[in-house]
């Protein structure tokens, strides 16, 4: 990605091997039974109001419990769902101790990312740059518990100016214990203007180690256009934005929030979507300012995502391109995994939201990606 890079990955893991809390419950023949989008009704129905201190009882049989458990797990929801059952009948099925175990495993993760959060932080300072920490840890402060919202990557924003300065600072790190995510600025998130958004930033403490995170309003803006961005594939990343809005002070700054009406759509969507299906709470938003109707094709693109075994977009980074057009027999499987959902092409070719046809957005958004991974093909192809 431009303006991106990944400084590290993090493979296998002890504790995730012991306790292997992604085996399904349910053949897979079961589950396909039942439509994705059903699927993902119930997906909705389990997570709403879960990152509330105390969530409301669930109203759910076991057996759909059970079904939708191993999607619970696979897409970094399965504490939530902890959180959601752990004081009703349900806590006592299969299904709901291997939602548990996952609670301890994400709290233990979080434990360990915050001193390497602390060490980043440190150590991008020595070489005078102040970074900013989004997603992860600054969406989990949102939450009750920190080991209710996982995150494995540490996604850190830098001035433009000094990304190949933070470059040079990261690059002696263990790459086999640290993940990192640099970005140069913040287009990718949908904010371009750097210096408002630095002064309304906020420091907190990591293990005695302040650290810089987003004011409130730019903090819900980047997790709703990340969601949005990202085809809405994963119900996480909208629970953060339930979680932010429920969050949010009494002088929440609304209009500087949304910004320009004509980039403000992706954001106001994803409010929707936090609102209908997962019955978040929105105060002090003037009418003006409140979501309209969703388009028809919004809510059942997501549902069909949360219920789907293989969300749309999972499998682009299972094989890169590259790999797929040096075996050209798999090339149209690659280009098929590559195909944009409605959600994701909309928000990437900034297009409103409307009830027309998404199909030009789609091939609009494909050409793009093409011509990027074209550009940069000759420097990658003999590697």
């Amino acid at each position: 990605m431009l303006g991106c890079r990944i400084l590290g990955t993090e493979h296998s893991n002890k504790i995730k091997r012991q306790w292997s809390f992604e085996r399904p419950f349910v053949p897979v023949t079961t589950m396909s039974r039942t439509s994705a989008i059903e699927t993902g009704r119930l997906v909705a129905k389990c997570l709403a109001s879960a990152w509330r201190v105390q969530p409301p009882p669930l109203d759910l049989s076991t057996a759909d419990f059970e079904r939708i458990a191993p999607l619970l797990l696979q897409t970094g929801v399965g504490a939530l769902a902890w959180w959601r059952v752990r004081e009703s009948e349900l806590r006592n099925c299969a299904a709901a101790e291997q939602l548990h175990e996952a609670y301890r495993l994400y709290t233990l993760e979080s434990r360990l990312n915050q001193a390497k959060i602390a060490k980043v932080f440190a150590l991008l300072r020595s070489f005078g740059v102040e970074p900013i920490l989004i997603k992860g840890w600054a969406a989990a402060r949102y939450y009750p518990e920190q080991g209710l919202r996982p995150y494995g990557d540490i996604d850190i924003c830098v001035r433009r100016k000094e990304f190949e300065k933070a470059e040079r600072a990261l690059a002696g790190l263990d790459p086999l214990r640290f993940k990192l995510d640099l970005h140069s600025g913040f287009a990718k998130f949908g904010i371009r203007e750097e210096a408002e958004l630095f002064t309304r930033s906020r420091l907190a403490t990591i293990e005695q180690t302040d650290v810089r995170i987003l004011g409130v309003e730019d903090h819900l803006r980047v997790v709703c256009f990340h969601l949005m961005r990202e085809g809405a594939w994963r119900p996480l990343w909208l629970v953060d934005v339930a979680a932010a809005l429920e969050s949010q002070p009494r002088d929440f700054d609304w209009n500087y929030c949304l910004g320009e009406k004509r980039h403000a759509a992706p954001v106001v969507s994803a409010i929707g979507l936090a609102q209908q299906l997962l019955g978040a709470e929105v105060e002090h938003m003037t009418e003006a300012q409140r979501p309209l109707k969703n388009p028809s094709w919004l809510i059942p693109t997501v549902l069909n995502e949360w219920g789907s075994p293989a969300p749309s977009m999972t499998s682009r980074h299972e094989v890169p391109m590259l790999g797929h057009l040096r075996r050209r027999k798999d090339l149209l499987q690659g280009l098929r995994h590559r195909w944009p959902n409605p959600i994701e092409a909309t928000t990437t070719m900034n297009g409103p939201f409307n009830d027309l046809p998404r199909l030009p957005f789609q091939i609009a958004n494909s050409l793009v990606r093409l011509g990027a991974f074209a550009a940069h093909l000759p420097k990658t192809w003999n590697k």
